[in-house]
């Protein structure tokens, strides 16, 4: 699937947040402990079983919290999506354990990461601000956008976030999106702007 697992972490306390950790959750692990981090954070920025296939596996091996969204919180232990996430690989998602709300910030030891609400993809949808650096999920990609013919999507409210939301950042801000759809796996604000086709 190409899913873009993020390891966020906070020198000082030496822990982290896994961002979508999906699959390959055994070498996800192993890079954060390669690293030098402990994981005390699981942030799904959307429900959809291809961003949640690794939490229950991740969540076993480090006790973190499962953070995302309250609009999509009680999709993570559906049904569908936990038969979804096995044909993937993966397993059905534990329960949140932290249900977040725009303007939230996730505190990694003194690293702050920021809720913003793009619903669009998904009701719950969100993107993580840090630093000028912004972790899109299923959003924003590198030329494209998330798709909204899946139940609860809506193209309507995903142009609005992007325009209202996301372009409205710096235009220096790195975007990082939750897929290799791209012709390079990152981008920027102005970039997108200037560039995407979906979106102009």
């Amino acid at each position: 699937m190409a899913v873009f697992c993020y390891l966020i972490g906070d020198k000082k306390t030496r822990t982290c947040a896994l961002i979508d950790p999906a699959f390959d959750t055994n070498k996800i692990l192993a890079e954060a402990k390669a690293a030098g981090f402990r994981v005390t954070h699981i942030v799904n920025t959307h429900c959809h079983a291809d961003h949640i296939a690794g939490n229950a596996a991740v969540k076993a091996a480090t006790h973190a919290k499962i953070c995302i969204h309250k609009d999509d919180a009680d999709r993570l232990g559906a049904m569908t999506n936990s038969a979804m996430a096995r044909v993937f690989g993966g397993r059905g998602s534990p329960q949140a354990d932290v249900r977040l709300e725009d303007g939230d910030d996730i505190a990694i030891g003194s690293t702050m990461l920021t809720v913003i609400h793009t619903p669009g993809h998904t009701p719950g949808g969100i993107c993580l601000y840090h630093d000028g650096h912004l972790f899109a999920g299923d959003t924003l990609f590198v030329g494209a956008v998330g798709r909204t013919d899946l139940p609860g999507g809506s193209p309507k409210q995903l142009i609005t976030s992007i325009r209202e939301r996301i372009f409205t950042l710096p235009a220096a801000t790195v975007i990082w999106p939750g897929h290799d759809y791209g012709p390079r796996p990152s981008s920027t604000v102005d970039h997108e702007k200037r560039t995407n086709p979906y979106t102009r």
